[in-house]
């Protein structure tokens, strides 16, 4: 375990030399930025037709506050999404990109064996993915809440479901980095970021038109890849009663927001496939020729 952690360490080293943190930082400021300066356009018209209404203010979590409350439903989409670009386009060469340019044979030749390098090649990645998702997560739920005032009910169980789902790709990125090129597993996890995508889409079809072929076949590719069913999950916690209202109202018809928590089971699953396929990279790497 000693030497996987020294890897791990390894590899944020190689993430601030090839500036990828400061990188991020510099990303990460100006999306927040342009994001939250919406924000602000935003409460003060609002706040101006509240008045003109002869309003004395509005409810934070009533339906006259639903553009704020969705528009933080949707920055944390966005946290979803760039934090699944995040985990496989930094961890897509973490194996095959040591292979390619000939690094790894003088990494394999010192006394640490490849099933540790490979965990430590996770860890490291993880590290910088979910450092990541929750400094903007934390950047854009406070923003939003130093602007208006409002906080979603259960944020830190929406984070919680966002971070595994970037586990979730990160240690599949690995996998597949130690099975195929670069390029190769690029496409691949992409693919498979698709069919969670897929299986949200056909699960709300299947739902809004009462269609049960569809409902199973989306949540077959729910199962297959977990990671749209987590961010489902998750928006279930980021809506208060009123908003949750108005997604039972519309029977499923978007596809980006719930109104019922994530099955336990499907958690699990999520976690259980996270598990395995850091094993099956390890196991793999063990026994792959160079």
């Amino acid at each position: 375990m000693r030497n996987a952690l020294l890897i791990a360490e390894l590899s944020l080293r190689e993430a601030v030399r090839k500036r990828l943190v400061s990188v991020l930082l510099l990303l990460t400021a100006l999306f927040l930025g342009f994001y939250l300066y919406g924000i602000v356009r935003l409460e003060g018209t609002l706040d101006e037709r509240s008045l003109e209404a002869g309003l004395d203010g509005r409810s934070l979590n009533g339906a006259s506050n639903l553009p704020v409350i969705y528009s933080a439903m949707f920055g944390m989409y966005l946290v979803y999404f760039l934090g699944s670009l995040m985990a496989v386009l930094s961890t897509v060469g973490a194996v095959s990109g040591d292979i390619e340019n000939g690094v790894m044979q003088s990494v394999i030749a010192r006394p640490i064996s490849r099933a540790q390098l490979v965990l430590g090649r996770w860890l490291g990645f993880s590290a910088v993915n979910l450092g990541y998702v929750a400094l903007l997560s934390a950047g854009l739920l406070g923003g939003v809440y130093a602007i208006t005032g409002y906080l979603p009910p259960e944020p830190l169980a929406a984070t919680g479901l966002i971070l595994l789902s970037t586990l979730l790709l990160t240690g599949l990125t690995v996998l597949g980095s130690t099975l195929f090129t670069t390029l190769a597993n690029g496409i691949g996890v992409f693919v498979l970021y698709g069919v969670g995508f897929t299986g949200g889409i056909l699960g709300s079809i299947g739902t809004f038109a009462d269609t049960p072929t569809l409902t199973t076949l989306g949540r077959t590719a729910n199962a297959l890849m977990p990671t749209n069913a987590l961010w489902l999950g998750a928006s279930y916690h980021l809506q208060p009663a009123v908003a949750l209202q108005v997604s039972e109202a519309a029977r499923g018809a978007n596809p980006f927001f719930a109104d019922a928590p994530i099955a336990a089971g499907l958690v699990v699953w999520a976690v259980v496939l996270t598990v395995l396929a850091v094993l099956a990279a390890m196991q793999r790497f063990s026994r792959r020729d160079l």
